[in-house]
């Protein structure tokens, strides 16, 4: 691909999250409160808040505090596991690089939940110069 038409990595991760949202919207019948993709080399790290639902939240809090967490966290495992056929090729599609394995977990404490994609290398990216932050 001509550097030219690269994205940079920041507008890859911005289309990551927005992919991810409407996955979660459709998928999971609502969005999350905030998301954040982080692309470094070939390992891309997707961190979502407000990612349990209420009936998660009562159920977590209604629950001896393991038992609750154990059966949310089986629960959200096995539907990211039966969504990984629409989830791979949706990061595929838009990093240009296959992924090779997805790791996932929830807070039960927070209601974050973070997706780890190890791609098979690292995606073809514009670096861009970056700013300097005030101190």
């Amino acid at each position: 691909m001509e550097r030219s038409h690269l994205k940079s990595r920041g507008e890859v991760e911005a289309s990551i999250c927005d992919a991810i949202t409407h996955f979660q919207q459709e998928y999971m019948g609502r969005g999350p409160k905030a998301i954040h993709a982080y692309l470094i080399d070939d390992l891309l790290v997707v961190r979502v808040e407000g990612a349990l639902t209420i009936a998660e939240q009562q159920l977590a809090n209604s629950l001896t505090s393991d038992k609750g967490r154990d059966l949310i966290k089986q629960v959200r495992t096995q539907l990211v596991e039966s969504a990984r056929h629409s989830l791979e090729p949706m990061i595929a599609a838009i990093t240009g690089t296959e992924p090779r394995s997805l790791h996932y977990d929830i807070s039960t404490r927070t209601g974050e939940e973070v997706l780890v994609f190890v791609l098979a290398e690292s995606p073809p990216v514009r670096e861009t110069a970056r700013k300097d932050k005030p101190r």
